[in-house]
């Protein structure tokens, strides 16, 4: 599991066009879980973060690692 960080979880979403709301449904955790984490006031737990991440991947979205570049996030090229 990729090691999710604050600024690719609202790039995600943005990605996605997904609200903290909708991201929460789909990970099965409170809203207030995503917005506090979003907004830098509290890491998320191993499993918490596992169901985030694993939200936003079914919704299509790669979480690229940090390199030199820096954290990034993409669409998956849809299957044809």
């Amino acid at each position: 599991m990729p090691h999710l960080l604050a600024e690719q979880c609202r790039a995600a979403r943005g990605l996605l066009d997904w609200t903290q709301e909708e991201l929460a449904a789909r990970a099965e955790v409170s809203r207030s879980t995503i917005r506090d984490f979003e907004n830098g006031r509290h890491h998320l737990h191993s499993t918490t973060a596992a169901l985030v991440v694993a939200a936003l991947e079914r919704g299509g979205v790669m979480l690229i690692p940090s390199d030199e570049a820096g954290p990034r996030v993409r669409l998956r090229k849809p299957i044809a």
